[in-house]
């Protein structure tokens, strides 16, 4: 079967009797013809495999791997072809029982108390109670010596008053601490021996999931776009993107510098160590 090198060749017949509402496929089709690309054109702008582009042009979403994956393939692939997207998923939607439900909460909340089992050093604490533990002396110090000097203007046999016994303590003189403002470096002390991974919608809104190393969701649903969610395993996490273009990562610490284009639909595995695309 030809790849469809000339999409002069893929043009279909005239046909008077053609049905007023076309077919998902045979609108991308006729939308990507019009637009003069090719499925290699159309395959290497999405980075949508050949086979999957040729499956939904034929209305055969089930190499797709699912309506979520379907849906994000179809939005995909109307906006490189510069047809509106949301008709053709509300039609998909109609034949496939609707837009499906975000999984709920409930699987985050795991991931998320994955973390405090770190047992790396908490570097933060420990430079948090050095300062602790040097401004006390220097009070202290100052302290006693306020005292030392005060002790001999006392008669001999006296009795100090209240005032002078109503001292205050060093903690007193202690600044309080403020505490750390998070940021996005704040996952640079991630543990060794896991894998930590930061997703940011920085620039817009993203439908992501996530998977811990033996296949379970660790979630399913959208960042707004400021949201962040970091997802922690002790051997891989694995991602889908629904728009990569509009997501920030972050894994063990560094920053991830892909090129990803908006739309586009990208599955990425992290495990320890550098950072690298399993």
């Amino acid at each position: 079967m030809s790849l469809g090198n000339s999409p002069e060749d893929e043009r279909p017949f005239e046909d008077d009797r053609e049905e007023a509402r076309l077919s998902i496929g045979h609108a991308l089709r006729q939308a990507r013809i019009a637009a003069g690309l090719t499925v290699d054109d159309v395959s290497s702008a999405t980075r949508v495999r050949i086979t999957i582009v040729h499956a939904i042009e034929a209305d055969d979403f089930g190499p797709c791997g699912g309506d979520v994956y379907a849906r994000g393939h179809i939005r995909t692939l109307a906006k490189a072809v510069r047809l509106d997207p949301a008709p053709l998923l509300a039609q998909f939607d109609d034949a496939h029982g609707g837009r499906p439900a975000p999984t709920p909460a409930a699987p985050l909340f795991e991931a998320e108390r994955i973390r405090p089992e770190r047992r790396g050093p908490n570097w933060t604490a420990a430079m948090v109670a050095a300062i602790v533990a040097v401004v006390g002396f220097v009070a202290f110090t100052a302290f006693k010596g306020d005292s030392d000097s005060g002790s001999t203007k006392l008669a001999e046999g006296s009795q100090p008053s209240a005032s002078t016994t109503a001292s205050p303590t060093p903690k007193n003189d202690k600044p309080e601490d403020p505490k750390p403002e998070p940021s996005d470096s704040a996952i640079a002390a991630a543990p060794l021996d896991k894998v930590t991974v930061q997703v940011s919608a920085t620039d817009g809104k993203s439908w992501i999931s996530a998977k811990d190393h033996n296949g379970r969701l660790l979630f399913d649903g959208f960042l707004e776009q400021g949201e962040s969610r970091t997802f922690q395993d002790s051997e891989k996490v694995n991602l889908v993107l629904g728009d990569a273009g509009a997501i920030q990562l972050y894994v063990n610490g560094k920053k991830i510098d892909d090129d990803f284009q908006p739309g586009a639909v990208e599955r990425l595995t992290y495990t320890k160590g550098d950072p690298q695309v399993g």
